[in-house]
């Protein structure tokens, strides 16, 4: 009996996916953005349709999250995200000054390879799906293991309505044999030219290595500031409600709050009001043991649960309508399990004395984990804000609103992504919501203004002005006489001499 090696027929099912996704991106190159439009509309209608179907399949399959949770953002991702792409110019002439005599030429960078999540696998395969399109991309994903069936079945709907509506055959396509191979493959074929990770944080590594320019939303450790002039009970009400979204595995959402000393009381009864549990020090050193792994990495049974799932595990008896675990903490290091992002419905509390310690807290924990990510300040305090805004070490700040939602621009006007680009600061080379203009190269064009003979005049060394003068650039010290001349050189003389004596 022969036996099938799967990683050999990865690698070269990812060979032939990437070659196809090349000459359909070549005729796809050629479309004007009218008839790009078309084809998203198309695959965002599809795909809206049977929303709820696929965030149920989604939750099944994965077992992370709630599936109603799911269906939100499975039609934000489709029907919000189109009504922002349709009327973008991303192709083609996407801007011209006519006083400057400028034009600004949107370039497909040509076959992007994408890896979506298991913790937002519909989600965001839509996303990624209509922004590579909108922009004249071909591109090839590589489903999540754990969410490859409902991967699959996403992009069978969008392969089959773009494909009616006049895509290129293999300009959207997917590796239906999985191996950590073939998705090493896809990102070393030499006709690759980008990389779009959202969540696998397993793979980022592999894909830097491939020397290809790569687009990471890497892992959030967002916290949520509460400064005393802020609104306690909409700023708990939102944390609370920004936490559970989807049982806390949106990247975005908060994973500390900060509150000043001052207001902590009134916001513990706050929290404990919008369905929040503090937990004892045994009790949070006992569910701590969950968190992740012996090798670092977060363990998958934790993720996406509900807080009284999470209870039950350590044999937590807690009040009917708990919502989330809060543990009362004092130091952020990387050996605490709560000084880092945990994708399920819990929460460290941290209390300082005042904004400015609050704000060296929220620094801590960013460059613990979540650098150039997300960060939630509820305060009606705008030069607080401002300052937080100056000083933190992260892409998004968020000022009253739900960081969850915030974050991917539903309660806030950022564009609607799911995948959030952590900038330098977080090991990319972009800090925006990823947006089809980040999978295009811009062509400047500039018709000619001045002639050869106009930069002479402008650079002509020692001409003389109608004040007897020498001209001199603003930046270099104005020499009006000999004695002027003199004067500087005796100057520099001494500064020489003393420079030799030390």
């Amino acid at each position: 009996m022969t036996r099938i090696d799967n990683d050999l027929l990865s690698v070269q099912e990812a060979r032939i996916l990437v070659e196809n996704a090349r000459e359909a991106q070549k005729i796809l190159a050629t479309f004007p953005q009218e008839k790009l439009d078309k084809i998203v509309g198309q695959m965002a209608k599809a795909v809206s349709g049977q929303a709820r179907d696929l965030a149920m399949m989604s939750q099944e399959e994965t077992g992370f999250g709630k599936w109603q949770d799911k269906l939100i953002k499975n039609v934000f991702a489709s029907d919000f995200l189109y009504q922002k792409l349709k009327d973008m110019k991303v192709v083609g002439i996407i801007a011209e000054d006519k006083e400057n005599k400028t034009l600004d030429i949107g370039v497909p960078v040509g076959v992007v390879v994408a890896l979506p999540p298991s913790t937002n696998p519909v989600s965001t395969t839509i996303y990624k799906a209509l922004i590579a399109i909108k922009s004249g991309n071909a591109i090839v994903f590589s489903p999540h293991p754990k969410a490859k069936k409902t991967i699959a079945k996403v992009l069978d709907i969008l392969i089959q309505a773009a494909e009616e509506s006049g895509l290129p055959s293999g300009a959207l396509g997917y590796l239906r044999t999985l191996a950590v191979d073939g998705t090493v493959a896809l990102m070393n074929h030499k006709d690759t030219s980008l990389i779009l990770i959202t969540g696998v944080p397993k793979m980022v590594r592999a894909a830097y290595t491939s020397g290809k320019p790569t687009i990471y939303g890497g892992p959030g450790n967002g916290p949520a500031f509460i400064e005393r002039s802020a609104d306690i009970k909409k700023a708990t009400a939102d944390i609370i409600a920004s936490r559970t979204f989807d049982n806390g595995i949106v990247s975005a959402s908060e994973q500390s709050i900060v509150a000043e000393d001052c207001i902590a009381d009134e916001v513990r009864q706050e929290l404990k009001r919008n369905g929040a549990y503090f937990m004892s020090t045994l009790e949070s050193e006992q569910l701590s043991k969950y968190f992740f792994r012996r090798d670092g990495s977060i363990n998958p049974e934790i993720v996406g649960k509900s807080a009284t799932e999470l209870a039950r595990r350590i044999g937590l008896c807690v009040p009917e309508g708990t919502k989330v675990l809060i543990s009362e903490q004092k130091y952020v290091s990387p050996t605490n399990p709560y000084s880092r992002e945990k994708l399920c419905p819990v929460l460290a509390f941290y209390v300082e004395k005042d904004w400015m310690n609050a704000c060296e807290k929220c620094i801590e924990l960013l460059v613990n984990e979540g650098r150039g990510h997300t960060l939630v300040i509820h305060s009606q305090n705008e030069h607080v804000i401002r300052e937080f805004a100056l000083k933190k070490p992260v892409s998004r700040i968020l000022v009253n609103t739900p960081s969850s939602l915030g974050g991917i621009g539903a309660t806030t006007n950022l564009f609607p992504a799911l995948t959030l680009g952590c900038g330098a600061a977080g090991g990319g080379f972009t800090s925006d919501n990823v947006t089809p203009m980040n999978l295009i190269n811009i062509r400047k064009v500039g018709y000619g203004v001045r002639q050869l003979e106009d930069l002479k005049n402008i650079v002509q060394v020692g001409e003389v002005s109608g004040t007897g003068r020498t001209r001199c650039s603003s930046n270099q010290p104005s020499i009006e006489s000999t004695d002027d001349l003199k004067e500087l050189l005796e100057k520099l003389l001494n500064n020489l001499r003393n420079a030799e004596k030390i």
